[in-house]
């Protein structure tokens, strides 16, 4: 199981750590949010501070099945979604209700390392299936589904995290057609797929369930900002109502109503709109960028793919190289990054290591790359 990795907190004012997973501060929009929350207040009711319904305010629910609907180029149907506190606790509560201890689940290989916390919590047993520049590999999976059949999959087949591709059309297709063979339910974790910084990415997954078993995690962590702990699944009746039925629902209601609230403010005055039109700009400069640091400072030395969404670039080492040792050595450097093996669920991927161009603007990220050349290319 990986190491518990702590790096919220701001990081030292002389280090560039690409290990950072989160929009840099002049992105947070605080403007946005007080003039949100101004507009809903001014004619908020008493009901409004009340405990709010159990799948969600069917306001700001209408009002994100339109602005998905748009992003996603597909139809949402407010029905269809139940409001959450962002994505790690939907994950968690899709664990609490679809899982018991003991179950096996099967997980991309690599994979969000931060999940396997959860999936620890919940005494799940957790099967990597390898993944390449299309997403997880369906022979590999069909094999695995022979022999075991999981509790549920967990996938991120959008601007993946850590390896910034993207699953195709046709594993896509084929994932909800196995799910419906095999009975077990899909997570997608999807919390990237509206940040695409070039063609749109193929349809989310599920907008190909067909009433069938995908949840689909979504999050304003990436889209608007992380401290508001807003996020969204996107399933079928029969899979909301066992959300509902978990107790901390059951008895306290809405998971976040009151800032839903202000978001849904925030989409109606288009200013999430316009946000997010920015946020694609920067980050498509911040990715061009990276990817001419690395030439630069890297060459043939290691190897990537350029992301074309989400927040990462992901890199190969030569095969004798150790990340997780490299990381240990960064702090000299002055540079940080995660290393490959956290992301793996058999302690593998060691000549790998994930970089983030979310907290850095082009100065810095031009600066820290040459520093993370330094650091891999001493004797």
């Amino acid at each position: 199981m990986p190491d518990i990795v702590t790096f919220d907190e701001a990081p030292a004012p002389d280090t560039i750590n690409f290990g950072v997973g989160q929009p840099s501060a002049d992105l947070l929009p605080v403007e946005i949010i007080r003039a949100a929350a101004a507009d809903y207040l001014r004619s908020a009711q008493p009901i409004e501070l009340n405990y709010g319904a159990k799948q969600g305010d069917v306001r700001f629910r209408e009002t994100l099945a339109a602005f998905l609907s748009r992003g996603y180029g597909e139809t949402v149907k407010p029905e269809s979604l139940f409001v959450t506190a962002g994505a790690s606790q939907a994950l968690d509560l899709i664990c609490a209700q679809l899982t018991q201890p003991g179950d096996t689940i099967f997980v991309e290989e690599p994979t969000y390392f931060l999940a396997f916390r959860t999936f620890a919590g919940h005494r799940l047993r957790v099967i990597g299936i390898p993944v390449d520049q299309d997403g997880i590999d369906m022979n590999r999976l069909e094999d695995e589904l022979r022999r075991t059949r999981p509790a549920l999959l967990y996938t991120i087949p959008t601007y993946h995290n850590p390896g910034g591709h993207t699953m195709s059309a046709a594993r896509r297709q084929r994932l909800v057609e196995l799910s419906r063979q095999h009975e077990f339910p899909v997570v997608a974790d999807e919390v990237y797929h509206l940040l695409s910084y070039g063609d749109p990415p193929p349809a989310t997954l599920s907008s190909l369930a067909d009433g069938g078993p995908v949840l689909s995690l979504g999050s304003f962590s990436k889209i608007l900002a992380p401290g508001l702990r807003l996020g969204w699944i996107q399933t079928t009746p029969d899979m909301i109502a066992r959300l509902i039925s978990h107790g901390a629902v059951n008895s306290g209601g809405s998971l976040n109503h009151f800032t839903s609230n202000v978001v849904r403010h925030a989409i109606e005055l288009g200013l999430q709109d316009t946000h997010l039109t920015h946020l694609r700009e920067i980050y498509r400069q911040r990715v061009a960028t990276m990817h001419a640091a690395l030439h630069e400072h890297l060459g043939e030395s290691v190897s990537w793919r350029r992301p074309a969404g989400g927040y990462y670039f992901w890199l190969k080492l030569a095969d004798t190289m150790n990340a997780t040792d490299l990381r240990g050595r960064a702090t000299k450097h002055r540079t940080g990054f995660q290393s490959g093996e956290l992301f793996s669920c058999s302690g593998g991927l060691t000549n790998c290591l994930r970089l983030s161009f979310a907290h850095y603007d082009d100065t810095a990220i031009r600066e820290g790359v040459g520093r993370l050349a330094a650091l891999l290319t001493e004797p």
